[in-house]
């Protein structure tokens, strides 16, 4: 027998994301012939704006099909610069601003390039799966912070104050938030951001994907411009993906300090250079076009967020807090563990939960495990109405038949 030699041994550290885990197994289920109902990704249902694709399309037959430079189109980073000024208030040098293949990496650059082996990672939490995973990669230790329930999923600043240590080298903050939904507001920004002015050796990484899908006229202002005074900390990252149902585009970005810009620049080099450049036209365009349209998919989320919590809210042993923002419900499920399913699994945790409800009624949700903070699931309202009413149903159905 022909043994293998070993793998590295980081991917001890970093298993599969549940996230994707749960969707693989709904997509085997429903390629078997279910009728599964995929509430587990965090993905738009819209399709992405007709204006971005003829962009694309125009820069491919310009002959815009050769390497970008590592940091982003000229084009993309103009556009990136007027965005920001329009939505945030900052005003950013070109060389200021990078783009990255997804917001994920982007994040990914700035973690390799800010974190040292043994440095802490300071992560509210409940979290996306990805951040502790990557910091975890990168050498970091994670230190999380609750975030609990009774405080609407919001970080408080106290809590942050107790966590950051000497050996903290970076701080993640992700509003409105995933899995949660969660935004802080104003004033509890400038909290945060008094309290990081105590500690001038930590960096902060906004990450503001969401920062389009925010509901009931609620005002959300990211750290950076809630307190200028941590602008040379603070890397503000975005993109394309969730505000203009673009994630298979893969097109994130971010702005900061022009020293750690510099440092993920480079850190991009040796990993993946730069990024389709077409796929940059089309980004640019969809930043520079028509915006009016976000609110017709806000108010469309809004409808499809409370229609979810109205289902939620009648199946026995759950409960459900309103968030402010995202695409998603992070429901409480404390009063279905220690049951059993109708099937007779044991519900000993969320992870059991999600994995019961999943084979039972088809419906593919994520385990709280995952982000950080347990009983809960996260579950996406991404998908139709029809889609969301017939998963509650299941859901409702599930719930009345533990034991």
């Amino acid at each position: 027998m022909t043994l293998s030699p070993p793998l590295a041994e980081r991917l001890t550290r970093v298993p599969t994301a549940a996230t994707a885990a749960m969707t693989a197994r709904a997509r085997a289920l429903r390629e078997g012939g279910a009728d599964v109902i995929a509430l587990s990704i965090g993905e738009p249902d819209f399709t992405t704006p007709a204006h971005a694709i003829a962009a694309a399309e125009a820069a491919a037959r310009r002959g815009e099909t050769k390497y970008p430079p590592q940091d982003g189109t000229r084009a993309l980073k103009e556009a990136i610069q007027r965005k920001f000024r329009r939505d945030q208030g900052l005003d950013y040098a070109l060389d200021e601003i990078m783009v990255g293949n997804g917001g994920k990496q982007v994040i990914f650059d700035a973690l390799m390039a800010a974190v040292d082996p043994g440095a802490e990672v300071v992560i509210p939490a409940p979290y996306w799966v990805s951040y502790a995973l990557m910091a975890e990669l990168a050498g970091g230790r994670v230190v999380p912070v609750s975030c609990p329930e009774n405080a609407g999923f919001h970080l408080r600043a106290e809590d942050l104050a107790h966590a950051i240590t000497p050996r903290t080298r970076l701080l993640i903050l992700n509003f409105p938030n995933n899995p949660t939904g969660a935004a802080c507001g104003p004033e509890e920004m400038a909290a945060i951001g008094r309290v990081l002015l105590e500690h001038p050796d930590v960096w902060v990484l906004a990450d503001d994907i969401y920062e389009h899908l925010l509901y009931d006229g609620f005002r959300y202002v990211t750290l950076a411009a809630a307190e200028p005074r941590l602008r040379e900390r603070v890397v503000t990252v975005s993109g394309v993906s969730k505000t203009y149902a673009m994630t298979g585009w893969r097109i994130g970005f971010c702005a900061g300090p022009r020293p750690l810009i510099r440092a993920m620049v480079n850190m991009q080099g040796q990993a993946t250079a730069g990024v389709s450049s077409i796929g940059q036209a089309a980004a640019a365009a969809a930043l520079d076009g028509p915006q009016d349209f976000l609110a017709e998919q806000r108010a469309t989320y809004r409808r499809r967020r409370d229609l979810l919590l109205d289902l939620l809210s009648a199946a026995p042993g759950i409960t459900c807090h309103k968030p402010e923002g995202a695409f998603y419900l992070y429901p409480n499920i404390a009063g279905c563990i220690g049951r059993r399913s109708a099937a007779g699994r044991e519900i000993a945790n969320d992870t059991d939960f999600a994995l019961a409800l999943l084979e039972e009624q088809h419906v593919a949700v994520v385990q709280g495990a995952a982000f950080g903070m347990s009983p809960y699931v996260r579950v996406s309202y991404a998908t139709s109405e029809a889609a969301l009413e017939t998963a509650g149903q299941r859901i409702i159905r599930f719930c009345q038949g533990l034991r």
